[in-house]
């Protein structure tokens, strides 16, 4: 039996081929025993915390811990054997590189946690919209752009720590990076000017924007573009970095309305006349609903060509609809000036005519 186990094959006795397998077997139980333990204990203890960090921290270690372990034992397993100085080479620099990749995936893993976690609680503050735009556009796009960093560092730095020169690759890949960035500057500038709308939020789908003579509302923010349906009903589709770059007015934020009517009444309009005109529009907020009582202006303001002018100036407050509340300001000043004998005046021209002295 012993020369059994004595037997050479491919420069290693039967037993430490065994012992090798065994090595492996051991770390693969290892590995049930750590998720078990991971499972049952750790991330229990981590949900009764109030922190999320620990929960994260603990589900982004499992994964590379696991492969770890089986590293490590293939290693160990391979080591113990002997084989050629080649192979042993080759052996020595693939783990270098499969370290560095597999702390390189831990760290991806737990920023990227991170971010869902982040995000999902900004989302959670917003209203139902605007977390879908988040998590459908903006979420895909920063995993995307993290994950690029943190594998380009990881994959360089495996390179440079197997003895392989990155340096020639590097100046390869940055001359055709320029030669890309220059193809493609207009898309760059897009695709950030989006992720600063996701994050600033000057607006939201569904708000009514103006900008660069634009007036419309905005129906949908994606990563290149914006679209904006217009009032007279049509669609436009404009480029994120031409919207970052306009001074941008959110009419969804203004706290009311500002409306202001220009009022004109006849010459023949006596003072009490004027003020009783006055006291009318001052009683609007009492009469039409939504009008908001601050800040309104009610002005005897100028001696026209042809009337005396009126400036009134009211609010509408937000719950309220512009248009309607404009409408029923208007019949009740026109009912109530009517109801008063208040006449509006209209451009009006007198001619008069010069009688000379030798006319017969």
């Amino acid at each position: 039996m012993e020369k059994f186990f004595e037997r050479i094959i491919y420069g290693n006795s039967l037993e430490n081929w065994g012992i090798s397998i065994l090595i492996v077997i051991g770390a693969l139980i290892l590995n049930k025993i750590i998720k078990l333990l991971n499972k049952h204990i750790f991330q229990k203890a981590a949900s009764k915390t109030k922190n999320r960090f620990d929960d994260i921290l603990f589900q982004s270690l499992e994964a590379p811990v696991l492969l770890g372990v089986i590293l490590v034992a293939i290693w160990i397993a391979l080591v113990r054997l002997n084989t050629p100085d080649k192979f042993h080479q080759y052996t020595i620099q693939a783990y270098q590189i499969l370290a560095v990749l597999n702390v390189t995936w831990f760290f991806a893993r737990l920023l990227t946690s991170l971010l869902d976690e982040t995000t999902k609680q900004k989302a959670e503050s917003n209203d139902k919209k605007t977390k879908k735009n988040i998590d459908k556009k903006f979420l895909p796009l920063a995993k995307r752009f993290l994950l690029i960093i943190i594998w380009g560092i990881g994959g360089v730095t495996a390179l440079s720590n197997a003895g392989i020169s990155v340096g020639a690759l590097l100046g390869t890949l940055g001359i055709g990076g320029v030669a890309i960035a220059l193809a493609a500057q207009d898309t760059i500038k897009n695709l950030l000017a989006g992720v600063t709308i996701f994050t600033d939020q000057p607006f939201q789908i569904g708000d009514r924007i103006r900008f660069s003579g634009i007036d419309g509302n905005v129906e949908d923010i994606g990563l290149r573009s914006t679209r904006i349906r217009t009032l007279e009903k049509r669609l436009l589709t404009i480029p994120n970095y031409k919207i970052m770059d306009a001074a941008i007015e959110n009419v969804n934020t203004e706290p009311m309305r500002k409306v202001t009517l220009n009022l004109g009444l006849t010459y023949d309009t006596t003072p009490e006349k004027m003020q009783a005109a006055m006291d009318i529009l001052k009683q609007m907020p009492q009469k039409v609903k939504f009008v908001s009582p601050k800040d309104m202006v009610v002005a005897f303001t100028d001696f026209g060509s042809s009337a005396l002018g009126i400036t009134f100036i009211y609010y509408v407050e937000k719950k309220g609809d512009v248009f309607s509340t404009n409408t029923s300001v208007n019949m009740e000043i026109l009912n109530s000036f009517n109801a008063a004998g208040l006449s509006f005046a209209f451009p009006t021209q007198s001619i008069y005519l010069e009688k000379k002295g030798d006319e017969k």
